[in-house]
Parts: structure tokens; sequence; C-alpha cells
């Protein structure tokens, strides 16, 4: 599988992008700049001088232009060269980067790999991450896999029950009744649990008391290429589910390379909470990166380095009723690249 260029995906928090500094980050395995303009807009270039080819993020910031730490040549927001401090100071043709669509929604900066005209509403809605309207709580970790392995791990939850027995599963899992739906190209993967007693993890952050039966809910929306919002929530046994305040988790995956994830995740909760929710959200987020990196982290890696250089279809893989979610999900994004490698050709 190769990447899904003409889509958005996200390539920094917003609080990443500071003033006065660049960022360089690898995405879709192609090497990129961000900084932000005088006006203080997220701006993205190609990370790489067309003189001789250094990384242009190894140079500094003057008056919203980049100057290379090489030779010196200048580059404004619009990857045109600007300056040239030698000789005449003539511009050569052909010295120019590649610029790079970003914007900056949901407390994320979003960006447009492809070659197409970007889809400015095309970006899901993520407006719990409002920082507007919301407390946003976030973070960041780097997964040695590929991030489509990441898409099937959180579209299949049934994983809970055993590889977050302390934290996030419980043996009425394996209960639970699912259900997989698809509206256009988002795909659904929805799971509901009835009489669980749950983990003392999310008793306490739920505020539950201990021991009471309840009905969960774990609803997982995606849109390609891998952004991903998880809607999770309980109430008592014998209350209607779903009925009850959810807490939302936004996952964001962004390939590095093909074997290696940039993942963002976020809660938001409303700022009518006050000093209440600022503590909840920092708790959550704390809380909540500990089964992501200990636990979620390692099986995937050693997922990916047991693959060896292998596909997934290559391997013929077994599949379970949990799969199917996750299996939709693979079908959609592997048929937009295919529409989009058509498209190009």
């Amino acid at each position: 599988m190769t990447f899904l260029y003409n889509a958005w995906y996200v390539a920094a928090w917003d609080h990443e992008l500071k003033n006065d500094s660049m960022l360089s980050r690898r995405l879709l395995d192609k090497k990129i700049v961000m900084y932000r303009d005088e006006n203080g807009d997220p701006v993205a270039l190609q990370d790489r001088c067309p003189h001789r080819f250094a990384p242009l993020s190894l140079g500094c910031l003057r008056d919203g232009e980049i100057e290379c730490g090489y030779h010196g040549l200048r580059f404004n927001a619009k990857g045109q060269c600007v300056g040239n401090p030698h000789g005449n100071g003539h511009i050569p043709k052909g010295a120019s980067v590649r610029k790079y669509s970003l914007v900056e929604r949901y407390s994320a900066l979003w960006i447009w790999m492809g070659n197409n005209e970007p889809i400015s509403d095309a970006i899901p809605d993520f407006s719990f991450l409002d920082p507007k309207t919301s407390i946003v709580a976030k973070d960041y970790l780097h997964a040695r896999a590929n991030y489509v392995l990441e898409t099937d791990n959180i579209m299949d939850l049934s994983h809970i029950e055993f590889m977050h027995k302390s934290t996030l599963g419980s043996s009425a899992v394996r209960n639970a009744v699912s259900e997989v739906s698809q509206e256009g190209n988002t795909v659904w993967s929805r799971r509901l649990t009835k009489d669980e007693v749950l983990p003392d993890f999310l008793e306490e952050a739920w505020r539950i008391p201990k021991g009471t039966p309840v009905s969960r809910w774990m609803d997982v929306r995606w849109d390609a290429p891998a952004n991903m919002l998880l809607s999770v929530g309980a109430v008592p046994s014998g209350d209607a589910p779903r009925t009850g305040n959810s807490t939302y988790i936004a996952h964001f995956f962004t390939p590095e390379t093909e074997t290696a994830t940039h993942y963002w995740f976020g809660f938001g909760f409303p700022k009518s909470m006050g000093d209440a929710g600022y503590e909840r959200a920092n708790t959550a987020i704390a809380n909540i990166r500990k089964p992501f990196e200990l636990e979620d982290l390692p099986m995937l890696e050693a997922q990916q380095e047991n693959m060896e250089d292998q596909s997934f279809w290559e391997l013929k893989p077994v599949l379970l009723a949990g799969d199917a979610g996750a299996i939709r999900a693979r079908r959609v994004l592997e048929a937009l690249i295919k529409d989009e490698a058509s498209d190009s050709a």
C-alpha cells in the first residue's frame, strides 16, 4: 500500500509551531519544514534547498523568510527564492521549493500533500478540540509501525480485554454487541457492552461507584486516511445507552514512512467546566497515555517487525468478527489510493 496524497493529514499540534522557529518533520516519507509567517499563519515547504539540497530547517528565519544555512539563499512563504547573496544577486531559474497547504483547525495543523487543489471542507469534524470553546488536552507518540496497523488497533477494540486488562478492558468486552456502518467514505465501528463492571481505572475516571454494573459504548468514526474520533461513555445497567455524556478522544495517525507513524491524540472538555475541566483534561491525557505507550505501542511495533517486508494481505491474515470495521476502513482506503493512482496516470 502506498499513501493517499490528496487528503488532509495532521502535521503537528498548533502549540508545536512557535513564532520565530522552524519545525522539521518527515511526513509521507517527505521532509517538510514548517514555520509561522509574520502574521502568525502556518507555512509548510519542502525541506530541501534546490542548490546543494541542504535542509532549509538548518537555516534561520529572517522577516518571514527562510535563509538557507549553507549558502544563504532566501525563500519566501510561497517557496520562491527571493534572495541570492552571491555574484550579482541573480535568482537562478528553478530556484524554488514546493509549498504545501497548511491550515490550523481543531488545535492541530493540517497538511495537504497531494497535487490536486485542497478541499477545505474535507477536514473531518473534531470541533470538541476547538480551543475557543473547549479545554483541550493533547499529546504525541511516535510509533515504529505502519499507520494502518494503528487504524486496525482503534477500529477493533476487542483487544482491550487482553492487552489493557487493568486499565481499559474487562471480560464483558467479548460479549459486546458490535455494528459496522459506512456513510460515504466514513466508516463507523460501534461496540456496546452490557452489565459490565469496569476496571478501577475507568470507575475512577468516570466517577462510577465501585462495582456498579454499566452499559458501556465505544464508538469509533474513521475518515481517510487515518483520522479517528472515539466516543466512549457508560450509564448504569438498565438506563438507555448512549444517553449519558460521552467522552471524545481524537486519534490522528500520519505516516512518517511505511513503517513509522506520528500519533497525535487529544481530549476536549467544555470550558463551562472551569477549573474542574482543566484538572480533568490534564488527568485524562496523562492516564490514557500509559496504556497507549506501554501496552499498545510495544505490541504494534512487534507486529510490524514480525511482518518483516510483507504486506498485510500477502500474509493472508485470519479474520475474526471484530475485524469488520478495520477491514472496511482498509478497503475504503485502498479504493481511494487506487482511484488517485488512476487519475494521476
